[in-house]
């Protein structure tokens, strides 16, 4: 049975005493009353202060990204080893904003999961199209080649540890969410994009989270689709009654 994860990407908000605040209210109210695992991922800077926080409680910690080179002359990238040194159990990958601002290419980004995955840091491989390429018929074609790109040269027990998130570029930060059935439909794509990368038992064991203006309101809905396994919560992450809410939907 897969596993249901809700993971908050904090992005570049937060300075350490906004962090500590905003999960000592977390800690204070969060019950996991629905089973799930329940991920923050704050930025660098603020990584060892919030692991300190919720070391113990069922809250686990990610990073918002990771070079795939273990050490070396790197200006002002992070390594794996770094982040496992401050708890980190999951790291995102590909997000959208590092794919369009940072140019960050399936390649590039298979490097990075492949190095994720031999430190045991969880992946969360994000992939997703943009406005124009859902309006022109291509969305699937833009999946397509970042699932079997960015996943090519893994075994089937290595997918089983990533988690894809799909996130539709057009929703991210902008209010406009897929439509359950718009989304259910694309977690069905990839779903079978990964059998054909694997089988279709390994497919099935994959967690596929949805990400793109995830709010208390939408969450619920999303959730009942067979094929939505959990979400990559932006903007509602960064106030503790929302992603609560989000949590124990």
């Amino acid at each position: 049975m897969r596993k249901t994860i809700i993971a908050g990407n904090w992005k570049m908000f937060t300075d350490v005493d906004e962090a500590l605040r905003l999960v000592s209210d977390l800690k204070a109210a969060y019950k996991n009353k629905n089973k799930i695992e329940v991920v923050v991922c704050p930025p660098f800077t603020n990584l060892e202060s919030v692991y300190n926080k919720i070391k113990d409680t069922d809250i686990l910690l990610g990073a918002q990204n990771m070079y795939f080179e273990e050490k070396g002359a790197f200006t002002g990238e992070i390594s794996p080893s770094m982040l496992k040194s401050v708890g980190c159990k999951f790291v995102i990958i590909g997000h959208s904003e590092r794919r369009e601002y940072f140019k960050e290419s399936n390649e590039l980004l298979n490097n990075k999961i492949k190095t994720a995955l031999k430190y045991n840091i969880t992946p969360i491989y994000c992939v997703g199209e943009k406005l124009e390429e859902r309006e022109a018929g291509k969305a699937f074609k833009v999946i397509e080649a970042q699932i079997k790109e960015g996943l090519v040269g893994f075994t089937a027990q290595e997918l089983k540890e990533i988690v894809i998130a799909y996130e539709p570029v057009w929703a991210i930060g902008t209010g406009k969410t897929a439509s359950p059935a718009q989304a259910q439909e694309v977690h069905a794509y990839i779903r079978g994009l990964l059998a054909t990368l694997s089988d279709k038992k390994t497919a099935e064991e994959i967690t596929i989270q949805y990400g793109g203006s995830v709010k208390p309101d939408n969450v619920t809905e999303l959730m009942s689709q067979p094929d939505i396994d959990g979400a990559l919560v932006g903007g509602a992450s960064l106030k503790a009654d929302s992603f609560l809410a989000i949590i124990n939907y």
